[in-house]
């Protein structure tokens, strides 16, 4: 993860500096130290950094540039002076007390490790010029860099100096008990600019190799004749001093020129690895950027929680997939093996494009292509359901057949086309795993009418050449969801007292709070693994004293593995940062004992942190408007489509009710049983997605009982809207129950053998459905009744739709 975000982070802005030795800001650094304690006291510090009341190292140190060795040991024995009264005057105090101490005695220097004294050469006794002026935590880098900012630190310095970072090498790092460490450099600007002297505009090609002397990884660059020409004059004033090679404000080595270097070529060299050395060649042939990245949103699976989701989605892509095979089987006779070839073929077409389109296999693409398998019979349960009723008309298998394909089409089209809609403005509308959901979502639907009309019309037919038919009753089918008589219309006014408690418990959630995903939230999450079962209550009340506030704590699955959320320092893009939060989770999870003693910070971010997400606060509140327009724009697209193809806007206005009815039933369930349930009802991405799945399959739903209302306003003239709407549902109920229960089987078994990736969106899901079919028959239907107040058809109504039934025939 950090290579990535490296790489991504790069702007490939080279810079090549000339650098301030440590022999001759080591004094700057003592005045600075005591300016700052003396503004941190409240005593009033002078220009020069130095207050009227000196200290003793003050008085000692003053007017003392280094530049001699002898210079050095003096430095060196007020130091070791120093550091004696230190023990001295710490005697009997506590380990947190000393800290204390010397953080107020020294707040400068308590950050740098391992001194900044000048540095000689033990052959020849001159002092080396060292650029480096010491390591630095990263998590100190924070405060650090805030004290540096401060004017009473800066007119300690001189004006042209200005403080870079650089990574410490491995072995550097491996011994460091505290956490990672950085370099301090010390960069010394142009007089009146901020510009380098030489930049990475002129690097023409850069290569990773080796360097001739060491053998280690280095970058290899080529410049242009301008680059040549000021890298020579830089080099030849530099001979013998560190220059100071910086990328996007990092530095990655300060060589030190033994004579001027002509030709334009050069290298860079530091603690690479060879990935490194490739990475560092890539981004600088790229070119600089005009603007740095930043990322705004990031998710990390680690290779455990990624295998475990992926082996949930596909068992419960075979179990569902056995299942609804079989259905087919018991309830369709030998009919059901045309739905299942179609419902194969789909399966492998769907595959197939997404191999060929390199689409990732993410945990939501394998719940698109389970949800595939419950929405992919749909198209033949329809047809099916039509022959059926044909043939108990009394109809040949031919004409059965033929009636059956011809009258599906128009339900067939309008179901998909809706349910497509919602599918395509989640893929405008989505991000991340969702795009891969909905990809799956909108091949599967174009496929399934392909295979669910060409492909099993073309084995219907092929059977019926030969003299052969398919048999489409079982004993099952032939007793079940048959002869419906319901009088579902006369039961309106108590589904309407039903609907209006279900507005106010989704208008209730809205006061009642939801909790929202780290997508909408903002903010960091690490899914982790402990050695122990843990409660979520002392893990969230442990963290607190890290994240200076209560982290969000949930089980994930099992007692010892919680997904835990913070905001700590969420609006800080330093690349630092994700470093020191990690840190802290890791410092706070093992003073609680919920990780073993012996386990280092590394092998906690490798091996406890399953998996990880940051999502910066611009972007959720991007995501939160994504997400509302994507619902706006599905509910006006699905009713204008509805007012163009039935011709009226009672229809219109009927389809919005439902769906607002289904809307707000998973609200309400989301918000009033999220701490009831024993796993997470969040408000994110996936739920978008689920919400949205619903309103197309809701609208599926309530195509097929609209298209058979104004099929039977067509035929049966003279019965009143009542007897013809009654009629229309409890026809078409066969189909609705098959429908819904063949999504609702593939639902429940992603929602059971999925894992926790899917099981929010699979809840979700299976609430919409069910919510769906009833809006369907006591919501949409219903209100046709009560917003037309014409009881019958008039003659020439009846008239007009019977020269337009006879056209469409024609």
């Amino acid at each position: 993860p950090e290579r990535v975000r490296k790489y991504l982070q790069a702007t490939a802005k080279l810079e090549f500096w000339e650098t301030y030795p440590i022999h001759i800001i080591s004094q700057n650094i003592l005045d600075a130290d005591v300016a700052l304690k003396n503004y941190l006291a409240g005593i009033n510090a002078g220009k020069s950094g130095v207050d009227s009341l000196k200290t003793t190292e003050a008085d000692t140190t003053k007017n003392s540039k280094v530049k001699t060795s002898t210079d050095t040991t003096s430095l060196n024995a007020l130091r070791s002076k120093d550091t004696a009264s230190k023990d001295t005057s710490t005697a009997g105090m506590s380990t947190e007390q000393k800290q204390a101490k010397e953080r107020k005695e020294h707040p400068l220097r308590q950050f740098l490790l391992g001194g900044f004294e000048a540095k000689t050469n033990p052959k020849t006794g001159e002092v080396m010029n060292e650029s480096r002026v010491s390591f630095i935590y990263i998590k100190d880098t924070a405060q650090l860099n805030k004290y540096l900012a401060l004017d009473v630190v800066k007119n300690s310095f001189p004006k042209d100096l200005k403080f870079y970072y650089g990574n410490a090498d491995k072995e550097t790092n491996e011994k460091s008990k505290e956490g990672k460490l950085v370099i301090l450099y010390s960069i010394k600007k142009r007089a009146g600019s901020d510009e380098p002297k030489l930049g990475g505009e002129n690097i023409i090609d850069t290569r990773q190799d080796y360097d001739q002397y060491t053998g280690q990884p280095d970058v290899q660059m080529t410049m242009n004749p301008i680059g040549a020409r000021a890298w020579e004059m830089l080099t030849g004033d530099n001979v013998g001093k560190p220059i100071a090679i910086v990328l996007d404000d990092l530095v990655y080595s300060a060589p030190a020129p033994s004579e001027k270097i002509a030709g334009g070529r050069s290298n860079i060299t530091g603690s690479f690895t060879v990935e490194e050395a490739q990475d560092l060649a890539n981004i600088l042939k790229t070119g600089k950027l005009p603007a740095p990245a930043k990322i705004v949103q990031e998710q990390v699976v680690g290779p455990t929680l990624g295998k475990d989701a992926v082996n949930g989605g596909l068992m419960s892509f075979l179990i569902a997939f056995g299942v609804i095979f079989i259905l087919m089987l018991v309830y369709y006779n030998s009919a059901g093996w045309v739905a299942n070839i179609a419902l194969v073929l789909n399966l492998l077409f769907t595959v197939g494009v997404l191999a060929a389109l390199h689409a990732s296999l993410t945990a939501a693409g394998i719940a698109g292509l389970v949800l595939t398998i419950g929405m992919a019979v749909d198209t033949n349960v329809i047809i099916f359901e039509r022959i059926k009723e044909e043939l108990k008309l009394g109809k040949t298998h031919e004409n059965a057949i033929n009636e059956g394909y011809r009258r599906s089409l128009s339900p067939v089209l309008d179901g998909h086309i809706t349910i497509l809609m919602t599918a395509v403005i989640l893929f405008i509308f989505g991000l991340g795993p969702v795009l891969g959901f909905a990809t799956t979502q909108i091949l599967g639907i174009l496929l399934s009418l392909f295979c669910g009309i060409l492909v099993s019309r073309l084995i219907t037919d092929i059977r019926m050449k030969g003299g052969k038919h398919f048999n489409y009753f079982t004993k099952l089918s032939e007793g079940l969801f048959q002869k419906f008589h319901f009088h579902f219309i006369e039961w309106r006014k108590k589904a309407y007292i039903i609907s209006i408690f279900v507005l106010i418990l989704g208008i209730g959630s809205l006061f009642n709070g939801f909790d929202y995903g780290v997508e909408f939230a903002g903010g960091r999450s690490y899914t982790v693994r402990m050695d122990k079962n843990v409660s979520t209550t002392e893990v969230r009340d442990l963290l607190k004293p890290s994240f200076n506030e209560f982290p969000i704590v949930k089980t994930i699955g099992t007692a010892n593995q919680v997904n835990i959320t913070t905001s700590y320092k969420i609006k800080e893009t330093a690349i630092t940062i994700e470093e020191e939060v990690q840190g802290k989770l890791y410092e706070g999870l093992k003073k609680g004992g919920f990780i073993k003693s012996d386990v280092t910070e590394e092998s906690f971010k490798k091996d406890y942190i399953m998996s990880s997400q940051t999502v910066l606060p611009t972007i959720s509140d991007d995501l939160k408007k994504g997400a509302l327009w994507a619902t706006f724009w599905s509910l006006l697209l699905i009713s204008i489509y509805i007012f163009i193809r039935f011709r009226k806007w009672q229809y219109a206005v009927g389809t919005i009710v439902a769906l607002l009815h289904d809307v707000l039933v998973t609200l309400a369930v989301f918000s009033f049983l999220r701490r009831v349930v024993p796993f997470a009802l969040e408000i994110d991405q996936h739920f978008i997605a689920a919400v949205l799945t619903v309103i197309g399959f809701s609208m599926n739903d309530t195509v097929i009982v609209f298209d058979r209302i104004r099929e039977y306003f067509r035929k049966k003239v003279g019965l009143s809207k009542t007897e013809v709407i009654n009629s229309a549902i409890n026809d078409t109920m066969s189909r609705t129950i098959m429908t819904s229960l063949t999504v609702f089987i593939t639902l429940l078994i992603l929602f059971i053998f999925g894992g926790e990736v899917t099981r929010g969106f699979a809840f979700a899901m299976m609430i919409g459905v069910v919510t769906g079919t009833y809006s369907s028959i006591f919501v949409a239907a219903p209100i046709l009744i009560d917003l037309d107040k014409k009881d019958k058809l008039t003659m020439e109504e009846d008239k007009e739709q019977r020269i337009k039934e006879l056209k469409e025939m024609a």
